[in-house]
């Protein structure tokens, strides 16, 4: 359903022919961190790959390893000692092979195909911004923040309601792993959690000052996921689904919009190791949208961030996680993956979802988001699949498809967007933070409750959707997926549809 471009669930977050207009502004003056700029620019040379190398969990490489790995031409970024992750840089082709048959090493793969730095590619679906004259229309109601009457997603899980009784606890933080996220903004500013953000873009943690946010040129996804978290009600923009919790950023994304395996373990371990509550993640690791177990590099990677999101879980975190935007039905017996490796070039490869895995929403424990429109039914262009979708939220689709109710007038999400602007997106992207606030608020009226009881509830309290059968979503008198499952639990929504209210009244 999207263009087969590089598919982050960031920007191709809607079906080829929707990508949505770029307001002519100047993009806001916030820089990339100098750690990030000096780590590029002094990273392998023009054929040096990325690795991880996983060792047994709990003690980090052994000095045999250690020697191993100098001897193969690799140097040691960082070592994730308590999940036995190691990041390697290496100028040698046969690293991975040559490092697999060593003593100690359970598993080892290049994290891309392209050489450091990641060429660019381009992007689609970028955000529609909100123009004076659309702000200066919109009339809100009594308690309402300015442009809360276009947030049709609000009202569709009770989140409106929710906020009469509870706008979430301050003792709770979601971290947003993602492009990096504008602290400045005057939605997101006062709900910033700095102590437990970072930049993880070379797999190691970048604590400078404003590390976290995203450069001029790079992308507003994270600004704006954050915003539909956390925006604070505060008479300014728009309302987050959880405005009285914090956010954190946790930037792994580079500035060509990649999101690799060793930054994004880096961000769940950075999360893990700073009280984050719940994570969302808006994205699949690149450069592989799916990841087969059959391949030894592909395995690895699985194998890494498996150890990541798990670590991250047991330290307390929900891990909740964007389904795709490509129509795929993730239960099905084989899918065509066109786009793999993105980093390089991609040709199309059959795979089998149950052992490919699209990472990290795919992995054992993560929570995995469908998306919904304003009609309340699965998004033109959102993943599915029976036993794979937990649970729906708002995401968004084309407003001809699933048109709101008045006053709200675009079918897409609404959102902060760096620079102190607002503007709207959608794509499961968009869903994944809903149902992350919607945990932060489960987790702020049970204070004590382990990450799987949070998840437990999350899918207890969801509004049971039944299939929409038949789903033909633009009209031309033929199906356009097929939903399987009760009402209870199937392949469209799930658990059904996230439900604020009842998050913060059960």
């Amino acid at each position: 359903m999207t263009a087969p471009l590089k598919r982050s669930r960031r920007l191709t977050a809607i079906p080829l022919g929707m990508a949505m207009a770029t307001a002519l502004v100047v993009v806001p003056n916030i820089t990339a961190s100098a750690a990030e700029s000096a780590a590029s620019a002094g990273q392998a040379d023009a054929t040096g790959l990325s690795y991880v190398v996983n060792v047994r969990a709990g003690y980090g490489p052994s000095a045999h390893v250690k020697k191993a790995i100098a001897q193969a031409g690799g140097t040691i970024v960082t070592s994730y000692d308590r999940i036995g992750v190691v990041v390697v840089h290496s100028s040698n082709p046969g690293f991975a092979a040559e490092i697999r048959a060593v003593r100690g090493v359970q598993s080892a793969g290049s994290t891309r195909t392209a050489p450091l730095p990641a060429q660019s590619t381009t992007d689609v679906g970028t955000p529609k911004v909100l123009t004076a004259e659309e702000m200066a229309d919109v009339e809100a109601a009594d308690g309402q923040d300015p442009l809360e009457p276009l947030q049709w997603d609000l009202p569709a899980i009770k989140a409106d309601k929710a906020h009469e009784v509870s706008l979430g606890s301050r003792d709770v933080t979601v971290a947003v792993i993602d492009t990096g996220v504008d602290d400045t903004h005057p939605d997101i500013a006062p709900n910033f959690d700095r102590d437990a953000s970072v930049n993880c873009v070379t797999g190691k943690p970048d604590t400078s000052d404003g590390a976290w946010r995203p450069g001029p040129t790079e992308s507003a996804h994270g600004t704006h996921v954050a915003g539909e978290i956390a925006a604070a009600k505060n008479g300014v923009g728009v309302t987050g689904v959880a405005p009285g919790v914090k956010v954190s950023g946790i930037k792994v994304s580079t500035t060509a919009g990649f999101f690799y395996t060793e930054a994004v373990v880096c961000g769940f371990m950075w999360a893990a190791e700073h009280g984050v509550d719940v994570t969302n993640n808006s994205y699949y690791t690149d450069p592989w949208y799916f990841n087969c177990k059959n391949d030894p590099d592909q395995k690895a990677l699985v194998e890494a961030l498996g150890r990541a999101t798990k670590y991250a879980e047991k330290k307390g975190a929900v891990n909740v996680a964007a389904a795709g935007n490509e129509n795929y039905d993730l239960a099905a017996d084989e899918i065509t993956d066109p786009v793999s490796p993105n980093d390089s070039t991609p040709s199309d490869r059959v795979i089998d979802p149950s052992e490919c895995l699209d990472i990290p929403t795919q992995l054992p424990g993560v929570v995995t988001v469908a998306s919904t429109g304003a009609k309340g039914i699965k998004s033109s262009f959102s993943n599915h699949g029976l036993g794979v979708v937990d649970i729906a939220a708002p995401g968004g689709d084309s407003t001809r498809f699933q048109t709101p109710a008045p006053p709200a007038t675009s079918g897409l999400i609404l959102g902060p967007l760096p620079g102190g602007r607002w503007g709207y997106m959608a794509g499961t992207s968009m869903a994944s933070p809903h149902v992350a606030g919607v945990a932060a608020l489960i987790k702020s009226t049970h204070p004590h409750a382990p990450a799987a009881l949070v998840k437990a509830l999350l899918y207890a309290q969801a509004d049971a959707t039944p299939c929409t059968d038949p789903y033909d979503i633009d009209g031309d008198g033929k199906a356009d997926a097929v939903c399987e499952g009760p009402k209870n639990y199937n392949g469209f929504y799930g658990f059904g549809t996230a439900d604020a209210l009842d998050a913060v009244t059960r």
